[in-house]
């Protein structure tokens, strides 16, 4: 209740429900001496969310939330369209960037990098929030959709090593680092000698640990990678048809509230149309699947001319068993094709390694 502050101060902190705010008096009406007032620091005391600057009642403000600097990539792009508007960015630290010493099969996958940046847009603490595709659920809470898919960066995985060569050349018994299923059933397939270590952390973290301890390689993102400028650290580009993606890999998207249409007007002009189709054909694969970072699979849609292929796989996670296939039809049903291609893989008998891996 602004009334009852003391808006002589130049700042004034306060604590509501869980919050710990810093106001800014940042506006005085000339004639009315009606105040506005910012927020100018604030912590959530549940959250540990850090925010800067952030002032709700300026209307050419946006509040972006993400828990991973990379992202803020896709604040250049927002600019484009956005150009009477500034951006304000919410790092944060979620659920799935905080548990590091448990892999994320063991500890669920559903939300884990996205629950509390979404219930900060809910509450309104935030406008909108940016993920990478691949972390986010096939289903979203009531009230939120994905607004806008930027034009997708390289798909593929990438191995580093500490040896000459790739995968395949590795010396018997090499340890590599990774805590993804997908990955971990596919390095097996290829090279059933090899020891498969956790490795957890953003980019920054999982580069620190393979240099400083012992591990022959680590498998990471290559779009990860090459934002933040580590592509120099890369010695294998994996093939995809080999090596297939997580869904979604190499894909930001734009979270927001629905009922923001002023927003999400706006979302729709940078949004990627062919990213788009792809990455719902992949997801809509997962869905029928009910997939997710607790099983191995993987799918990479991309469109060529007037067709649109998908080609996934899913396997056990010890690389004994791997299924494949490929799906190819009109863009016109992009919609289709991923369940289709599902479909195919549950006749080869999808159906009993994805009950054994739940069971």
């Amino acid at each position: 209740d602004i009334s009852k502050l003391n808006l002589d101060d130049e700042f004034i902190s306060l604590t509501t429900n869980d919050n710990l705010l810093k106001i800014a008096v940042i506006e005085r009406h000339k004639n009315t001496g009606n105040v506005g007032v910012g927020v100018l620091k604030g912590l959530n005391l549940k959250s540990g969310a850090i925010a800067t600057t952030i002032a709700h009642d300026s209307h050419n403000l946006i509040v972006c939330g993400t828990n991973d600097d990379d992202m803020i990539f896709a604040i250049e792009e927002l600019k484009k369209v956005f150009t009477d508007y500034e951006f304000e960015i919410v790092s944060m630290k979620t659920k799935g960037d905080k548990i590091l010493d448990v892999s994320l099969s063991k500890i669920g996958d559903k939300g884990l990098f996205t629950n509390e940046l979404e219930s900060m847009m809910l509450s309104g603490e935030v406008d909108m929030a940016v993920h990478s595709l691949k972390d986010m659920p096939t289903s979203l809470p009531e009230g939120l959709s994905l607004s806008c898919f930027l034009e997708r960066y390289d798909h593929r995985d990438a191995l580093l090593t500490k040896h000459s060569g790739g995968i395949m050349e590795l010396p018997k018994g090499a340890i590599v680092g990774t805590s993804s299923l997908r990955r971990r059933s596919q390095l097996l397939a290829m090279r059933p000698d090899l020891q498969v270590k956790d490795l957890r952390g953003n980019v920054n973290t999982r580069l620190r640990k393979y240099h400083e301890e012992d591990f022959d390689a680590v498998i990471l993102a290559v779009a990860g990678l090459e934002r933040l400028d580590f592509h120099d650290e890369i010695s294998e580009h994996l093939d995809d048809q080999f090596f297939v993606p997580a869904v979604g890999q190499g894909t930001l998207v734009i979270e927001a509230r629905t009922d923001r249409e002023d927003l999400n007007e706006k979302f729709a002009l940078v949004n990627d149309d062919n990213t788009t189709k792809c990455v719902f054909a992949e997801r809509q694969f997962m869905c029928a699947l009910d997939g997710g970072c607790q099983v191995p699979m993987g799918a990479y849609a991309q469109i060529n001319g007037d067709e649109i292929s998908i080609h996934g796989f899913v396997g056990a996670v010890d690389g004994s068993v791997m299924l494949k296939d490929t799906v190819t039809d009109s863009v016109e049903n992009y919609e289709k094709i991923g369940v289709q291609l599902a479909k195919k893989l549950l006749e080869k008998g999808a159906k009993n390694i994805l009950d054994t891996i739940r069971n």
